[in-house]
């Protein structure tokens, strides 16, 4: 039979397909960042939000992709059949949380202590978080304890090489090491939430704030820390202690892990279960004060559920704007279409109402050591923005992977880990319900914050009649002091969009009359994608990336 040659030919020329998003530098192409920083004090530090934003956007974002892939694994054992109780992680996640302690994600607010340092802190935590997520867990951890370790002069050591811009993965007594990383452990399988139900026992020993252990934690965050800040019932009621991995003689302390938990996302960051069987720990604070001890953290650790919902937002954004600009269908780009721009502008205006609000939380923490007004807002402020920011980050996730169709739903993309990622911050730290319940209780109980809040509101009044009356409405609720509980998440909610507003409004921002029409005026849908037809779509989208 006479061979002939297959002609030559090609059926995947590929011509209708966006170029890759990454490398990119995460802080130039974010204009809304780089103001609000500048507003809130933290222009001193631009050269090293720029030097992260851009290893966050090329080197971290690559890396993320190499953690998330591989999980982390539980050794309880070593080959001799003795007690490890080791968690084994991709080395791309040693690598990012080396880069996020060295950049200062973990500890710019305390080894650089100068104004504008908690903002610029902030700004790098929603930089590495857009990168990758996971490692956000342990790195707002071990910022946020360190005030609560300086309140005991015996953990000073603690307190210095947790806020110390280094990384040291190995298992080893802190002694020996000039960084450390920190976790937490309050959550048991009886109460969620209601820490009061904690069945865990501190036994007192010899040694003056020394105790022993027994219980368990349901919810055992960042197993691989050099310590953590845990809860359990002294003799006094419940109290905040220290529990390190190591004790000083190099012993492995006297704990158990008993599994890792196989969750919906944060798959590059391990949580677990834990039984303490006698381990050693130090209370921090007085006996029975565990709760009041422990929620020096919490106005941190919400800020940054705060940012990671708000760096979530971005990333999505920016790959539906760039995969919109590129991609084609009916002979126009996508971002051509007037849909599509409508969807595009809404996602934006949400984003930068969000990272707005953010910022101006961050800023109040910044003062709020030096300025009585910035510290009662932000201890509301905190409550009341993680409760709004995390509702709305799943739904607008999903709604940028709508906006690259199949391609955002494949794991070659980094939409779906987004996706998973995007409900975490909500439940973490207290979920909404907690938070709405706390806005509650410190409005009836503090009257401070309620002053401070309004101050803030009442700050942008005259600026917009939407503004102005939702505002009305509110002010009016919490002068007759209609504090329901039932209520609490409307309420919560009406304070959340205010104050967006009210950040928009005075600084001026081109995104100020479309979110006050639509978030507070009624022009808009229940879904993204529904404001008026008359907006200016180019003005808002230019916002979202260059």
């Amino acid at each position: 039979m006479e061979h002939r040659a297959t002609p030559a030919f090609e059926t995947h020329t590929v011509d209708n397909q966006p170029p890759e998003f990454a490398p990119c530098d995460l802080w130039t192409d974010d204009v809304v960042l780089r103001e609000g920083c500048t507003r809130e004090g933290a222009g001193d530090f631009a050269a090293a939000l720029q030097a992260y934003g851009a290893q966050a956007g090329s080197e971290l974002y690559a890396l993320g992709f190499d953690a998330n892939r591989d999980k982390p694994r539980l050794k309880t054992h070593d080959r001799f059949g003795h007690r490890i109780d080791l968690v084994e992680f991709h080395p791309a996640y040693h690598q990012l949380l080396h880069a996020a302690k060295a950049g200062g994600v973990a500890g710019l607010s305390w080894h650089m202590p100068r104004p504008g340092a908690h903002v610029a802190r902030a700004a790098l935590s929603y930089l590495h978080h857009q990168a990758e997520a996971g490692t956000s867990c342990p790195l707002t951890m071990t910022h946020a304890a360190v005030p609560v370790l300086r309140r005991e002069p015996a953990l000073r050591e603690w307190a210095d090489k947790a806020a110390a811009p280094h990384y040291d993965p190995r298992d080893v007594p802190i002694a020996d090491k000039t960084g450390i990383t920190l976790g937490m452990g309050m959550t048991e399988k009886q109460g969620g939430s209601d820490v009061r139900s904690n069945a865990t026992r501190a036994t007192p020993l010899a040694g003056e704030g020394e105790y022993a252990l027994v219980g368990h934690k349901w919810f055992f965050s960042a197993p691989m820390s050099d310590g953590w800040l845990v809860l359990a019932q002294a003799p006094g009621g419940l109290s905040c202690f220290l529990m390190p991995r190591r004790l000083p003689d190099g012993q492995k302390n006297a704990f158990r892990l008993m599994r890792l938990k196989d969750k919906l996302g944060d798959w590059a960051n391990a949580s677990s279960e834990v039984e303490f069987t006698g381990a050693w720990a130090r209370r921090i604070g007085e006996e029975g004060r565990g709760v009041a001890t422990i929620l020096q953290m919490v106005m941190l650790t919400r800020l940054d559920c705060m940012l990671g919902a708000t760096a979530e937002m971005r990333m999505a954004l920016a790959h539906a704007v760039h995969h919109a600009r590129h991609r084609a269908s009916f002979g126009q780009p996508l971002a051509a279409h007037a849909l599509m721009r409508n969807v595009l502008a809404d996602l934006t205006l949400e984003w930068e109402a969000a990272l707005a609000l953010a910022l101006r939380v961050a800023g109040a923490v910044d003062r709020a050591a030096h300025d009585p007004h910035e510290a009662a807002l932000a201890r509301v402020t905190t409550a009341i923005g993680k409760y709004w920011l995390c509702r709305r980050a799943p739904a607008f996730v999903n709604e940028a992977q709508e906006c690259l169709g199949g391609a955002g739903y494949v794991e070659e993309s980094i939409l779906p880990r987004l996706f998973r990622q995007s409900p975490l911050n909500g439940i973490w730290e207290g979920s909404g319900n907690i938070q709405c319940l706390d806005v509650l209780r410190a409005l009836g109980k503090e009257p401070d914050c309620g002053q401070a809040l309004l101050n803030e509101l009442n700050a942008a009044r005259g600026q917009d009649r939407d503004y102005d009356r939702q505002l009305d409405l509110v002010a009016a609720q919490l002068a007759g002091r209609e504090l329901v509980e039932s209520g609490a998440r409307l309420l919560v909610e009406r304070l959340a969009l205010l104050l967006q507003a009210g950040v928009l409004l005075r600084t001026g921002s081109p995104m100020a009359e479309p979110f006050c029409r639509s978030r507070l005026g009624g022009a808009h849908g229940l879904a993204m994608g529904t404001l008026p037809a008359e907006t200016d779509f180019a003005l808002l989208i230019a916002r979202a990336l260059p």
